[in-house]
C-alpha cells in the first residue's frame, strides 16, 4: 500500500518535521514586530496590519492580500523595513528594488516547499506592497489594537511574568497572520482564511485591556458576554465601511475555537507559534552576551576597517 504524504511536505517529511524547518524563518519575521523605521508610525508588523486592514476594507479578497503580505513578509525577515516604498524612496528603480527584494526572499526561502517559494517570489514582482496607511484612514479598532498591549505569560493563582517592552496586539495578529499564510500548505488549507483570522482573532481587546488566561478564567461566563458584546461592536465598524468583509469576518471567527479543518489547523498552529517564539525571544535577549555579540554575530565584521576595529578594542579591553 503507498504511504500518503502531508500536504506541503517534501517526500519522507512529516507535517511536525516540516514545521520544525520553518520555525527558524518564522522568528526571524517575528522580529518585523520589534523593527522600526523613522518617518512610520510604530513597528513594522503594526504596519502591515494596517495596510492588510485597509486594503480589505477596500474590498481586496483576503487570499489576495495574504500572498502579497506574506511575500513581504518573508522578504523583511533580513531586509526589515528597507521594503519596496522604502527601497523606491531611496533611488531604486522599480526592477531594481523588486530585485532586491527577492533576493532577500532567496537568502531564507529555503525552509519553504519549493512551489510555495515560487508563489511568493511571483508575488513579489507582480504585487508590490505600498505605504502602511495612517490610522486615521482606518477605523478605531486597528490604532486601538496596535496600542493595546498583551498580558505576558499568565497563570491562574499565579503572579503574571511581565516583560519589557510588551507587543501590542496588531503585533502578534499581524505575525500570526503572516504565519498562518506559510503554515497553510502543510495542512492542505487555502492561505485566505487563516489569514483573516490570524487578523481578526483578538477584536474584542480592541475595547477590552488583556489580562491573560489568568484573568479570563477569573471572568467566568462574563468571558463570552464580553467577548460577543465588544467583538460585535468592531464587526460593526467593519461593517459600515464594507458589510461583505464584516460577514466573511464572522464566518473564519469560530475557526478560533477549533482544529478539525485545515484553515483552523494553519491558524492554531500559527497562533501558538507565535505565542512560544515572543517568550523565546525575550529568554534569548536576557542571555545575549558580549561574546554572542563579538563571536557568533560578528559584530566587528570583515571590512577595510576590521583590523583597527579589534586594534582598539583589544587596547581598550573590550575583547
Amino acid at each position: 500500500m503507498r504511504e500518503t504524504q502531508d500536504p506541503g511536505t517534501t517526500p519522507g517529511e512529516t507535517t511536525g518535521d516540516a514545521l520544525a524547518r520553518l520555525v527558524p524563518l518564522l522568528s526571524e519575521m517575528g522580529d518585523l514586530k520589534r523593527l522600526r523605521a523613522a518617518g512610520r508610525a510604530g513597528t513594522h508588523a503594526e504596519g502591515v496590519f494596517r495596510r492588510s486592514w485597509a486594503a480589505l476594507l477596500a474590498g481586496e479578497p483576503a487570499e489576495d492580500v495574504a500572498r502579497r503580505e506574506a511575500a513581504a513578509g518573508v522578504a523583511a525577515a533580513r531586509m526589515g523595513s528597507r521594503d519596496y516604498p522604502m527601497l523606491r524612496r531611496a533611488g531604486l528603480p522599480h526592477d531594481g528594488a523588486k530585485d532586491v527584494l527577492a533576493a532577500s526572499l532567496d537568502s531564507v526561502a529555503d525552509a519553504l516547499p519549493g512551489e510555495a517559494r515560487d508563489t511568493l517570489r511571483n508575488e513579489l514582482y507582480a504585487s508590490p506592497i505600498g505605504e502602511p496607511p495612517g490610522e486615521e484612514e482606518l477605523p478605531a479598532f486597528v490604532g486601538l489594537l496596535a496600542r493595546q498591549p498583551r498580558a505576558g505569560a499568565t497563570a491562574p493563582g499565579k503572579p503574571r511574568i511581565v516583560v519589557e517592552p510588551p507587543e501590542g496586539h496588531a503585533d502578534h495578529c499581524a505575525a500570526v497572520g503572516l504565519y498562518a499564510v506559510l503554515l497553510a500548505p502543510l495542512y492542505g488549507a487555502e492561505p485566505g482564511a487563516p489569514f483573516l483570522v490570524g487578523l481578526a482573532h483578538h477584536l474584542h481587546n480592541s475595547y477590552f485591556p488583556d489580562s491573560g488566561f489568568a484573568g479570563d478564567e477569573l471572568l467566568g461566563d462574563g468571558l463570552d458576554v464580553i467577548n460577543t458584546q465588544l467583538q460585535g461592536e468592531v464587526l460593526e465598524e467593519i461593517g459600515a465601511r464594507n458589510p461583505a468583509l464584516r460577514d466573511g469576518i464572522s464566518r473564519v471567527l469560530p475557526l478560533v475555537y477549533r482544529t478539525d479543518t485545515p484553515e483552523a489547523k494553519a491558524f492554531q498552529a500559527a497562533d501558538v507559534i507565535d505565542r512560544i517564539l515572543e517568550q523565546r525571544h525575550h529568554a534569548r535577549k536576557a542571555a545575549f552576551t558580549l561574546e554572542d555579540a563579538l563571536g557568533e554575530m560578528d559584530l566587528v565584521h570583515e571590512g577595510p576597517t576590521q583590523a583597527f576595529h579589534l586594534e582598539v578594542l583589544e587596547g581598550s579591553g573590550l575583547r
